[in-house]
């Protein structure tokens, strides 16, 4: 494998992806034995993961710039034939769920395999093509408005993300001019993010109603594999961290404001965790490399060899620049068994998460293609997935030091595990947002932000926008891409982050065991169902309102502990 940069882009054409496609399903079907069926499917995969391999380094590449316009051409064409790709594998699916040796493949792979075969053909069909088309087409649209916003702060250029850096200023005013800057960036293309946004729940909802869905809400749960739990269990675990965690959270900005003197605690307050300042980073991204280089060696042999194996082949871009897209991300070059982070820099302890938190996705990714054979097996769903991502934020906590001035590390522990509980109030709020949004007729723009102001009354009863009347009219649901891009997804980083903060009170007690229960949670990657890959690490079920109140009042007695001594 060669560097990243250097890695040569050539269009993967579709048509010759479906001839090889078919030739190989041919080969399946004609199989007199199940070896010979076997090494068809791998064939499939192989073919399966160069094209996915070359469509992922054209979304990195255009991603890094939107404004590029060879790979801005090249996401346009991707999007045009991946729903029509997509039609190709469900006839291959559809031949090896019906196969002669579906026996043989389950007594080697499990049935994990063909639950997932069974619920991607129920959610792919020839008659929805031009609507998932029409679907990523409007993704795309998305980003690059979000993408494209810039201002002027105090004579500099800033995006949403330089915006957010002086949002965590020890001047007030500061943070209160950037955080009114950061709403008019929003309410200065608000007017297209609610059109783009209805377009894509119509869409949406076409889509769910074509392949015979009562609504796009069980669409999307079949299609994000959510095979042991409904809705109707995401609304109590929503009403346990109502019960649970909110008044915490309450509890934990009310210490908050009293450690930063203010009479109110504002919206542009609530990340400023310590009056002389949050922890900051003290190096540049190379300085920021180096000193995850030395912890992921020290941390274990495993971590040291795929952090080495990350920085040997440039498998990142970390910094913030100009038309770059929003956030960061963990994805992959199939082909290659290599993950790749995604990120926007912006010299705050975010950057410190990125490289534990997506570092956490890229070690899954990393271990479980090294131990799972199946591309299907190579990553989990995302509850299980961002378990893998956050944990990891809590075991390298002992090398926190290493990112930050002599005694603000030990202080950004504080900060991580605080927000990291205070959070999911947040992370349920985006989910009920979206639940409200897809279970009737599509609201209004006026209704969206109702619905908002509603959730947050409940979610989020500290919050306050200091008269800015577009939050306080409900436009801040716009600024979560998820709602956007990856629908239903949000609530997976609050069922995860239960998870997670098992591990951290596990391993104040056994670090070894928590750390062998991790190991073997990313060594299984996808090879099992979510409540099965939970009983096998040694986990608690999230959706167990014992184990929501056990790890929030956990957590709570290790902050008041942690408040004492600051």
């Amino acid at each position: 494998m060669k560097r990243f940069k250097d890695l040569e882009y050539t269009r993967p054409s579709f048509e010759e992806t479906e001839k090889e496609i078919y030739e190989t399903l041919k080969e399946f079907r004609e199989a007199t034995d199940y070896e010979t069926a076997k090494n068809a499917l791998f064939r499939k995969q192989d073919i399966s993961n160069e094209f996915r391999t070359m469509a992922s380094i054209a979304h990195i590449r255009h991603d890094v710039d939107m404004a590029d316009p060879f790979y801005d051409e090249e996401i346009q064409y991707l999007n045009s034939v991946m729903p029509k790709l997509s039609i190709v594998m469900k006839e291959f699916n559809e031949a090896l769920a019906s196969s002669g040796f579906r026996k043989d493949f389950e007594n080697e792979f499990g049935d994990q395999l063909f639950k997932l075969l069974d619920a991607d053909i129920r959610t792919n069909s020839s008659e929805v093509v031009e609507e998932r088309i029409t679907e990523a087409g409007l993704v795309n649209e998305y980003s690059k408005i979000a993408a494209s916003c810039k201002t002027l702060f105090r004579g500099k250029e800033c995006n949403f993300y330089g915006l957010l850096k002086h949002m965590l200023s020890t001047d007030r005013n500061e943070r209160k001019e950037a955080f009114e800057s950061w709403a008019a960036l929003y309410e200065s293309v608000s007017d297209r993010l609610d059109d783009v946004y209805g377009r894509l729940c119509t869409v949406r909802r076409k889509i769910a109603d074509k392949l015979g869905f009562d609504n796009f809400i069980d669409l999307a749960y079949l299609s994000r594999h959510r095979f042991d739990y409904k809705p109707e269990d995401i609304e109590r675990f929503r009403k346990a961290v109502v019960a649970y965690i909110v008044p915490i959270a309450e509890e934990i900005h009310e210490s908050q404001r009293k450690r930063l003197g203010l009479e109110k605690l504002e919206y542009y307050d609530e990340q400023l965790f310590f009056p002389d300042g949050n922890s900051t980073p003290d190096k540049d991204t190379a300085g920021m490399v180096k000193a995850a280089t030395t912890m992921y060696r020290e941390l274990s042999k495993e971590t040291g060899e795929f952090f080495d194996f990350m920085v040997e082949y440039d498998l990142f871009d970390l910094e913030t620049k100009p038309n770059k897209r929003l956030g960061g991300y963990c994805t992959g070059l199939p082909k290659y068994k290599a993950p790749f982070i995604f990120s926007n820099f912006n010299k705050t302890s975010a950057d410190t998460e990125v490289l534990t938190h997506e570092a956490g996705h890229a070690f899954e990714s990393y271990i479980a293609n090294r131990n799972q054979i199946l591309s299907e097996y190579t990553h989990s769903t995302s509850e299980i997935n961002e378990i893998h991502s956050m944990s990891m934020e809590f075991f390298t906590e002992p090398w926190y030091p290493l990112f930050y001035p002599e005694g603000e590390g030990d202080r950004y522990i504080y900060e991580h595990l605080a927000d990291s509980l205070a959070n999911i109030t947040y992370l349920v709020s985006v989910d009920e947002f979206q639940h409200k949004v897809y279970e009737k007729e599509q609201p209004s723009a006026q209704g969206l932000r109702t619905i908002w102001k509603d959730i947050e009354r409940k979610f989020l009863p500290w919050r306050s926008y200091d008269h800015n009347d577009f939050l306080n009219n409900g436009g801040f649901w716009m600024q979560k891409q998820h709602i956007f891009m990856y629908p239903f997804y949000y609530v997976d980083y609050a069922l995860a982050m239960i998870c997670a903060l098992q591990y951290y009170l596990w391993m104040r007690k056994d670090r070894t065991g928590a750390w062998n229960s991790y190991m073997k949670l990313c060594s299984l990657g996808g090879s099992l169902g979510y409540f099965d890959l939970l009983k096998e690490a040694g986990m608690k079920n999230p959706f167990e309102e014992d184990t929501i109140r056990e790890v929030a009042n956990g957590v709570a007695e290790v902050l008041k502990e942690m408040e004492q001594a600051l």
